[in-house]
């Protein structure tokens, strides 16, 4: 007997509190996939989002990003088929947290699921999206959740679950971004290969002329299309990576600001200093102290052991 969509949502949020028991980040027990909590509302912050679908279980998140909102709910998932940094809101209380799933674009399963598909690549592609919750889709979302409750079956049955959603996705309305990053010829899958450099190397001393033979474009071109995409031009959107992964290495890894501007390239404490707070609001170290708790990674939550409780 099917369940009706408030009886998929309730069994959903009660998978979500065990599964996420804390607020913050939850690692879930299959890799790339990893459980958002927020027991209150959340002001506007930068933020950075690797490729990845974003569910939203309960409560409702919004992104900003070169002038456009994007809405995600229990009626609504997010993708981003290229890593943006962007900004977010949250709203959720203490009685109803934000309740969400997050699933890393494993770049290999698109492709293959491209392969069998055999559709052609998109003119205009977007490289972040909203788009409605389907009953396939929601669907595919309670089983992954029942699947990561249970330690065997999400050694068996995980994967695959995984696998059917990344598909509903490629299937949707707007699930064009991710195959479009699969076109190494193209000027969006050639952005996303600087991307790629951007993101393994940003420790790195990367220059615009490099990056744009990696893209094998003219500096000038270059320019167009990365900025087309990204809403940044290659410099600024370095700089945003390299004071992202700073501030997680701040909180997660309770590092000095000074070591963690030199982890990720700055010669100068003083302009990273200078940048960070340009772009978070505070001072690394007020920012450190105000996210510690929601931005930190807890562990997977060990379902044998709950499950024989």
């Amino acid at each position: 007997m099917s369940m009706s969509p408030e009886s998929i949502k309730r069994r959903m949020v009660e998978l979500m509190l065990r599964l996420a028991p804390e607020e913050g980040y939850t690692a879930a027990q299959l890799d790339g996939v990893t459980f958002m909590r927020s027991n209150r509302s959340l002001p506007v912050t930068p933020a950075l989002y690797e490729p990845s679908i974003v569910i939203v279980i309960q409560g409702r998140k919004s992104g900003l990003h070169d002038g456009n909102l994007y809405v995600y709910d229990a009626q609504h998932y997010l993708v981003l088929a290229l890593p943006l940094p962007f900004s977010i809101e949250t709203e959720a209380s203490a009685e109803e947290p934000m309740l969400g799933v997050a699933l890393r674009v494993d770049p290999l399963l698109v492709a293959e699921l491209v392969m069998e598909l055999e559709e052609p690549q998109p003119a205009h592609p977007a490289t972040l999206y909203s788009s409605p919750m389907d009953a396939r889709l929601s669907d595919a979302t309670l089983r992954l959740l029942e699947a990561l409750a249970d330690p065997e079956e999400v050694r068996l049955l995980g994967p695959s679950i995984l696998r059917e959603i990344v598909f509903r996705v490629l299937q949707g309305e707007q699930g064009n971004g991710l195959r479009a990053t699969l076109a190494q010829n193209s000027h969006f899958g050639r952005i996303a290969r600087v991307l790629q450099r951007i993101h393994r190397d940003y420790q790195q001393s990367l220059d615009v002329p490099s990056l744009a033979e990696v893209a094998s474009m003219s500096v000038p071109t270059f320019h167009v299309h990365f900025k087309a995409m990204t809403s940044r031009s290659p410099l600024q959107y370095l700089k945003a990576i390299r004071l992202h992964q700073a501030r997680l290495l701040m909180i997660r890894n309770d590092m000095s600001a000074l070591s963690a501007a030199q982890r990720v390239g700055y010669e100068s404490p003083s302009q990273f200093n200078r940048e960070f707070k340009r772009l978070f609001g505070r001072t690394p170290g007020d920012e450190t102290r105000h996210f510690k708790t929601l931005l930190r990674l807890a562990p997977a939550v060990d379902t044998a052991a709950r499950s024989a409780s």
